[in-house]
């Protein structure tokens, strides 16, 4: 399997590109977002893409701290920010764990959007996150999720292929992640979590929400 970052560099052009698929629940989503974020915070996301919901928060927030492995991705975001003349969204070619991302820290929020499924170990990247924030910061996660036997058809063809997808490259690695373990790894980890559901709930997008104790 190909690495990660080369893997993203290749498909963020179709990335940007690339609409909503459910419109409804990503507006429902960031609406929430919005409700725990404060005008005087400076936020940190990671695996930020092309930085499409950065942008739309930036407004809601000191500052924002947006974070990807992609060159490709960050080059697409920054000049998103140019376009749209916005100054206080600062784009970084990062991973989760490396240190160009610390300085700003430690953060009020962080922000891990449908990424941590993409993660080999996932109880070591909610520790990092939990290093980066504040005491009493939020941790926010939209993370791909199996609940229980009842998977969606759709979902199931997915797994099914996606080895094969791997092997030629056209898919990345993605942890199959178990919603309940999830949440227990995130409070194992130092923090209390203060909401949690699927949206929509239909398909195996987890979101939650987590304050750090």
């Amino acid at each position: 399997m190909q690495d990660a970052a080369k893997f993203w560099n290749k498909v963020a052009g179709k990335y940007a590109k690339s609409p909503i698929a459910d419109m409804d629940s990503y507006t429902y989503t960031l609406e929430r977002t919005r409700s725990y974020l404060s005008t005087s915070d400076h936020i940190l996301e990671v695996g930020c893409g092309t930085g499409s919901t950065a942008l739309l928060l930036a407004e809601n927030v000191a500052k924002i701290t947006a974070s990807d492995i992609s060159a490709n991705m960050i080059e697409i975001g920054s000049e998103k920010a140019r376009q749209q003349n916005i100054s206080n969204v600062k784009f970084v070619e990062a991973g989760l764990f490396d240190s160009a991302i610390e300085p700003g820290g430690p953060y009020d929020a962080v922000l891990a959007l449908n990424l941590l499924h993409l993660i080999e170990d996932v109880p070591a990247a909610i520790l990092q996150i939990n290093k980066m924030l504040k005491p009493g910061g939020v941790f926010i996660s939209k993370t791909f999720c199996i609940s229980g036997a009842k998977i969606p058809f759709k979902i199931r063809m997915m797994l099914m292929i996606l080895p094969l997808m791997q092997l030629v490259g056209k898919a990345p690695f993605v942890n199959s992640l178990n919603a309940g373990e999830f949440e227990k790894t995130i409070s194992g980890a130092g923090f209390k979590i203060i909401e949690t559901g699927n949206y929509p709930v239909s398909n195996s997008s987890r979101y939650i929400v987590a304050k750090k104790l």
